[in-house]
This record gives C-alpha cells, sequence and structure tokens, in this order.
C-alpha cells in the first residue's frame, strides 16, 4: 500500500512515526507498506540468514539482519536481508549493536512474495547499489530463480539448479547453488 500525504513528508518526520508491520519504507517522499510476508517467504529468509551467519559470523565477516531499517540516500528501506560486513555494523560505545543503521547494506536480499511488484523491489535493490552496496539478491521462490545485481554489471539471472550463485567478495567462503536455496523451503 503507498501512501501519498496531503503535504509531503520529510525523512525526519518519517522516521519519527511509530511503526507498522508490515514495515513501511520511505523512498522519494513516498511512504509504502510491505506486504504481509507468506510461507515461502518467511521459511527462506529464516533459513538463508541462518545459512549465511553459519559462513560468515564465527569468523566476525559479516552479519545478517532480519528486516532492518536502513536509511541512506534520502530513503528509508527494510529489506528483507540485510547483511554488513563486521567492520560496518554500527555500535554503541559498550560493544552492542546499534539501533539505528543510517547505511546501506554490503549485500541486500529480498524475496519476492505473492503478489508483491517485482519493480519496487528492484529500484530498492539499486538504490542500494547506487549508495555501496556490493551485491543484490532478488529471489523468486514461485519462479526457483535469482536475479542478482551488481554495480556497473548486467543484471544475471540463476534459475538452473545446478547453477552456483555468485557471492559478495567478502563472502567467498559460502558456495550455493540454486538448487541448495530453494531447498531451504523443503520441510
Amino acid at each position: 500500500m503507498v501512501q501519498t500525504p496531503t503535504k509531503p513528508l520529510s525523512l525526519e518526520v518519517f522516521l519519527q512515526l511509530p511503526e507498522t508491520k508490515p514495515a513501511s519504507e520511505y523512498i522519494d517522499g513516498r511512504i509504502a507498506q510491505k506486504p504481509m510476508p507468506q510461507g515461502k517467504h518467511s521459511k527462506l529468509r529464516l533459513e538463508l540468514a541462518a545459512l549465511i551467519n553459519a559462513a560468515a559470523r564465527p569468523q566476525k565477516v559479516a552479519c545478517t539482519f532480519l528486516e532492518l531499517r536502513c536509511t541512506f540516500g534520502g530513503s528509508s528501506i527494510v529489506p528483507d536481508l540485510s547483511v554488513f560486513k563486521w567492520a560496518r555494523i554500527p555500535k554503541e560505545d559498550s560493544g552492542e549493536v546499534a539501533n539505528i543503521f543510517p547505511l546501506a547494506p554490503d549485500w541486500t536480499i529480498e524475496i519476492l512474495s505473492q503478489g508483491q511488484r517485482p519493480t519496487r523491489v528492484t529500484k530498492n535493490i539499486l538504490r542500494c547499489l547506487k549508495h555501496g552496496t556490493q551485491m543484490g539478491w532478488l529471489i523468486d521462490p514461485e519462479d526457483k530463480s535469482v536475479f542478482v545485481y551488481q554495480p556497473n554489471q548486467e543484471t544475471e539471472i540463476f534459475d538452473e539448479p545446478g547453477a552456483a550463485l555468485p557471492m559478495p567478495p567478502f563472502m567467498s567462503e559460502l558456495t550455493l547453488k540454486v538448487e541448495d536455496l530453494f531447498a531451504l523451503l523443503l520441510l
């Protein structure tokens, strides 16, 4: 649902509004609420985050965050998965993770929900790439495909089960084929 206020709303005012469930995003002066995640979306998001964290967290390479608000470049978006290199994770003086992430993730991953418009999600991935993100994935669970976005490169589509999915350079320890990704949907 896209909401257009009667008078323009600033990013600062948007950030003071109460959070919504599902999350709302602020893009180009407009508020758009994300769709409610469904079964495949939720399972894939949870399992993929655990897989990435298992490969990256023990060595303090990176950490995956679910539905994390990232505010940068005049927008405030909530990717399904935001992966940050360890050194870029905002921290408080105490060493705890900060609540506010005023930067784009190093790797953004979006999972299409049934009925969700891929154009809006793609725009968010491209917005991230313009602000330093190294890689973006758009996963379509129904089509069993992954669109991979990288700065200054053509978009690649991975839909062959045995195809190896590209990873950002900092995730060189993780290897994943298309069939492995979608096997995460199995119970």
